[in-house]
């Protein structure tokens, strides 16, 4: 008899994405100062797909060397608008 191989348990896939989500804070909080931090949490809770997409941003620019400081305030805002998709205008015209 054989016995079946056994898949990863719930249990250990939810440690290593707790372990993968701690490894993401500790690198962001290398890359970041406080105050941009404080920034990019508050939109974390508004878009959370924003904020997915600017702490990918910033962790593969640290890892290719482009980003060898930590960002202020004022320099995340440049990275959330050049990241952010533009805003739809509509025009009404009464005639």
């Amino acid at each position: 008899m054989s016995v079946p191989q056994s898949q990863p348990s719930d249990e250990d896939s939810k440690r290593r994405e707790a372990e993968a989500a701690a490894m993401r804070q500790r690198v962001l909080t290398v890359l970041l100062d406080p105050n941009a931090r404080q920034r990019l949490a508050n939109i974390r809770i508004v878009k959370p797909e924003l904020a997915m997409a600017v702490e990918n941003y910033l962790i593969n620019a640290a890892s290719s060397g482009r980003l060898n400081r930590p960002l202020n305030d004022s320099e995340l805002k440049q990275v959330l608008l050049s990241l952010q998709q533009p805003k739809k205008e509509f025009r009404i015209d009464r005639r």
